[in-house]
């Protein structure tokens, strides 16, 4: 019997206009949340903006509904699909926004890192999708920004919140089928794609690490989102992602006969002992990531740090392998 994530606010964003996959990207990501199969956050706790309604206004107001109505004990996630620019500061660019207009009709990064403070919940997601390529064969895009430099100062003073950007500076962010490379990764993430272990929880971690393999390797090294994590103290839990129940679910684009995971379970001595090394290994990439994003720009990243997330990378795969066979 499927049950209500009770505990979990969303608001999801999809400016539409020139960019329509938006529009399928949100309304993917709203419809997997209130799916009483799946991440099942009740309806009403569920705002979807798109098109026109997706304006600077309704945007503002959503925000500050999740803090008017989001406790500390609930579980947050924004989503926003769209344009992103320097203009010179940060602006995420709503429908219908004025390019000479901006201050009232674009959002600021000063703007939109206050209402994230104003929310009160201590686990927090932040989704940025703010940039698309106009096809698999061609990139066809916008000017980017990187992550809003306010909300990365505010992460510093705060705990629980975390930012997950589609791609870096230099970097388009890629159309697929049927949804953008990100939101499909993120949509798999929150139906146990990459879950650490079989408990019901898509975890924010899991789906941030399940985010940042596939990306790049579906866009040929292309892209690759940012993470960003202020001061975590646990993997917390996001959504169910099968109702409730501990068998993850499987999503059409992708014709697995089962979810990618390695369940969690107690056993030999050497099974714990490879369970806790690919904690640490996953650890150690998060951290990998987190020196990674500081480069904005893809090109000046050093060679090490690349080397040492291939190796992490390859480390995590292999004890996932070895997982597997004792599991069998």
């Amino acid at each position: 019997m499927p049950q209500l994530f009770s505990k979990g606010y969303a608001v999801v964003v999809g400016v539409g206009a020139d960019l329509p996959v938006t529009t399928k990207d949100a309304d993917a990501i709203a419809t997997q949340l209130r799916d009483p199969t799946r991440c099942a956050f009740p309806h009403d706790q569920v705002r979807l903006l798109t098109n026109e309604n997706a304006c600077r206004g309704n945007i503002l107001t959503a925000l500050g509904w999740l803090s008017d109505k989001a406790e500390q004990d609930d579980t947050v996630i924004v989503y926003f699909s769209g344009h992103g620019m320097e203009a010179p500061g940060f602006h995420l660019v709503p429908f219908g926004y004025d390019g000479n207009n901006l201050t009232n009709t674009a959002i600021t990064d000063q703007e939109f890192t206050a209402c994230l403070r104003s929310i009160q919940a201590k686990k927090l997601l932040v989704l940025l999708d703010c940039c698309h390529a106009g096809g698999q064969a061609e990139a066809k895009g916008y000017s980017k920004s990187p992550l809003p430099s306010a909300v990365i100062h505010e992460l510093g003073k705060s705990s629980g919140r975390v930012v997950l950007a589609s791609s870096r500076k230099d970097e388009l962010s890629w159309t697929g089928h049927p949804y953008s490379e990100f939101t499909m990764a993120v949509l798999e993430g929150l139906s146990g794609y990459g879950a650490f272990e079989q408990d019901g929880y898509a975890r924010v971690l899991d789906l941030a690490f399940w985010v940042s393999r596939v990306v790049p390797e579906r866009t040929k090294d292309k892209q690759h989102p940012i993470i960003k994590v202020s001061n975590l103290e646990d993997n917390f839990a996001l959504a169910w992602y099968s109702g409730g129940e501990e068998i993850p679910k499987s999503l059409p684009w992708n014709k697995l006969t089962s979810v990618p995971n390695i369940p969690n379970r107690t056993g030999s001595p050497e099974l714990a002992t490879w369970q806790r090394m690919r904690a640490n290994y996953r650890r150690n990439l998060l951290l990998i990531e987190e020196r990674m994003s500081e480069y904005v720009d893809s090109v000046s990243i050093p060679i090490q740090l690349v080397k040492e997330k291939r190796e992490t990378e390859a480390k995590i795969t292999e004890i996932e392998q070895k997982l597997s066979i004792d599991l069998e």
